[in-house]
């Protein structure tokens, strides 16, 4: 469940950095790239037509070029694709989930083949007012599965928790790396 009206108010006081101004430590973005740090928070959702696809192996699990990105300050992009373009016979859902301050109830899957294996996706099946667009969405985790915007290999997001996606188009430093805690 999203936080209250009040709750945000709260919460955005105490935050230094809401994309309004870039920190000095922030990498530079070259032409044709996006810095994290002018990301806002809370965070966006935008479409893209970027080609997606989510891959076991040669085996495609996704692929779409109509998804939204989650941008949020700090974070690189999460990437939800259309659950009408994933393959569910390959995917199991799991028994338990999480909650996110903005987007609400998640829902987590494994693969089928390897049902003892790490959660590699999730989706919200009733977001938030905010993030109504993500109902029939999921996203994958690029360091469990591998990912790919525009045809490059996306890195993962450190930390265990995080599902952001690296590519050469955003730079950082990001949420989750080393020393980041207090972000």
């Amino acid at each position: 469940m999203a936080p209250s009206s009040l709750a945000q108010g709260r919460l955005t006081e105490v935050w230094e950095y809401r994309g309004q101004r870039r920190p000095a430590f922030a990498v530079e973005p070259a032409e044709g790239q996006e810095s994290v740090w002018d990301y806002p928070r809370p965070p966006s959702l935008v479409p893209s037509a970027e080609k997606i696809e989510v891959r076991l192996n040669e085996e495609l699990l996704a692929a779409t070029q109509e998804s939204y990105r989650v941008l949020e300050t700090a974070s690189p992009p999460t990437y939800y694709l259309p659950a009408a373009c994933v393959d569910w016979d390959a995917l199991m859902e799991l028994g338990q989930g999480s909650i996110c301050e903005w987007k609400g109830g998640a829902t987590y899957y494994v693969l089928a083949s390897r049902p003892e294996g790490p959660t590699i996706a999730w989706r919200y099946r009733n977001p938030s007012p905010s993030f109504a667009a993500l109902h029939d969405h999921v996203s994958f985790y690029p360091g469990r599965i591998a990912c790919f915007v525009d045809g490059e290999r996306v890195r993962p997001q450190a930390g265990d928790f995080y599902g952001g996606w690296i590519t050469d188009r955003v730079v950082g430093p990001f949420k989750g790396e080393a020393g980041t805690g207090h972000w």
